[in-house]
């Protein structure tokens, strides 16, 4: 009988794995799955004097489209609003910031990793 991931172990999977790409591609990871009450981030990381917020959103078929595409204007309210509390919580809300997604796929043939840098602004409106 074949087992199925479920979405759970599919997050932290690909959690793990951007984290590995993100230090791999000279990012410091500051901050995992940040929770305040307005939801949670999955990584806050530096590049340079940048603090970035990074959404993962990994997928281990197809059949949806691209991971990326599941960020969408509704979920990007969601993590401004999670930042800008990061922001203020931390007394850092002065310091360039932007957000950037992870794509993971994690197919049969192997994973893929895109990384989407300024993938959206600050979305307002919430």
């Amino acid at each position: 009988m074949k087992r199925y991931a479920s979405g759970k172990d599919t997050g932290r999977k690909g959690e793990e794995l951007a984290v590995n790409f993100l230090r791999k591609a000279g990012y410091r990871v500051v901050e995992r799955n940040y929770r305040c009450r307005f939801g949670e981030i999955d990584i806050v990381a530096m590049e340079g004097g940048t603090i970035v917020f990074v959404e993962v959103k990994s997928r281990r078929t197809e059949r949806f489209g691209d991971p990326q595409l599941s960020v969408g204007r509704d979920k990007q309210k969601k993590i401004s609003r999670i930042a800008l509390n990061y922001l203020q919580e931390k007394n850092i809300a002065t310091r360039n910031a932007r957000f950037d997604v992870v794509a993971v796929k994690m197919l049969p043939e192997g994973n893929t990793l895109e990384l989407i840098q300024d993938a959206f602004g600050l979305a307002a409106g919430w």
